[in-house]
């Protein structure tokens, strides 16, 4: 760019069958261009600029959830490109797949992570277990419920894909939720713009504290782009850390914050699932929001592995299938 002369200007444009060349001045240079792609390019003056991690390239759930999360046998996703696409695409559109009949081994959870992009290794390592632990650093591991949140959202960047797998379910409650956070979000912008612009525009911190990590990261908890698009979510009350505002400000943001909250518990916005040994949820971490209702540990055990991943490399894949496809 900073070798380019400062006023430059189209001088000629004449068309070579699918190619479209341009003579441009002051120097003269010439440069061809693929018609089919430039046309691909123009797009109207009010239109907004495309983006895959945003509200408008999704497609937000039903009331009730239902039919939100797409399920798919690991048999065909490993075998068929089709299938395969299919379970990608619904991460990055629906938010969420449910892959069934994933071998019920340990670390088989890095397989599937492997097969859509790339692992992310955190403290925990490059997996963790959702089991009861004698002393735990967090709430995860305990049997008791946990409401809709984000995890991690003290990293920066958040980890944005999450897939837990489960090896033993045995015990009686554990009942997994997700709910969708971006219809939430548009769902408070329509009845409560105030909360919603509150909830938008109000950095808060969130921070993890143990014997081998210190993390925080601050950001608002509805993200949105330039445009007003909402493209993350950050929501994890165990996490979140008192918001620094003036004093007149505190008490706007808690009622924000509130209402917020108590539209991602609405039971009828929550789709549940008990997940069976060999089922592996994956989700996008950055929309959607995962939940649990308590277990009781005298009754069986409760045990996923999980690993976290992340949307650009998940996908790149899909875009190989699909090119892959179309060849």
């Amino acid at each position: 760019m900073a070798d380019l002369p400062e006023d430059p200007a189209v001088e000629t444009v004449w068309a070579e069958g699918a190619l479209v060349r341009i003579r441009f001045r002051p120097d003269g240079h010439e440069g061809v261009f693929d018609r089919e792609r430039l046309e691909r390019w123009c797009r109207d003056d009010d239109a907004l600029p495309y983006d895959p991690r945003t509200e408008d390239a999704k497609r937000l759930w039903p009331a009730g959830g239902g039919g939100a999360v797409r399920e798919l046998a690991w048999a065909a996703y490993c075998d068929d490109d089709s299938a395969k696409a299919a379970a990608l695409d619904g991460v990055l559109f629906d938010g969420a797949v449910l892959l069934t009949g994933v071998p019920a081994r340990q670390r088989m959870v890095l397989d599937v992570a492997r097969s859509l992009g790339f692992v992310r290794r955190t403290n925990y390592g490059e997996l963790f277990d959702v089991r009861v632990e004698p002393n735990p650093t967090n709430l995860a591991f305990t049997s008791m419920s946990i409401a809709p949140h984000t995890d991690n959202p003290y990293r920066d960047p958040v980890p944005t894909v999450q897939l837990l797998h489960c090896l033993d379910n045995s015990a009686a409650g554990g009942r997994s939720g997700l709910v969708d956070g971006f219809r939430v979000a548009a769902s408070l912008r329509e009845q409560r713009p105030a909360a919603f612009a509150e909830m938008a525009s109000t950095p808060v911190t969130f921070a993890f504290d143990s014997d081998d990590a210190r993390l925080s990261a601050t950001r608002p908890m509805i993200d949105v782009d330039l445009h007003g698009r909402v493209r993350e979510i950050r929501f994890n009350e165990r996490s979140m850390q008192p918001v620094r505002l003036p004093a007149g400000a505190v008490e706007q943001f808690y009622g924000a914050y509130r209402a917020f909250a108590r539209l991602l518990r609405r039971p009828e916005l929550q789709h549940r699932v008990r997940l069976a040994p060999g089922d592996c949820l994956v989700f996008d971490n950055t929309r959607m929001l995962h939940a649990r209702t308590a277990f009781e540990t005298g009754t069986g055990t409760r045990h996923l592995q999980g690993c976290y991943a992340d949307l650009d490399g998940l996908a790149s894949t899909l875009a190989l299938l699909e090119g892959r496809r179309h060849v």
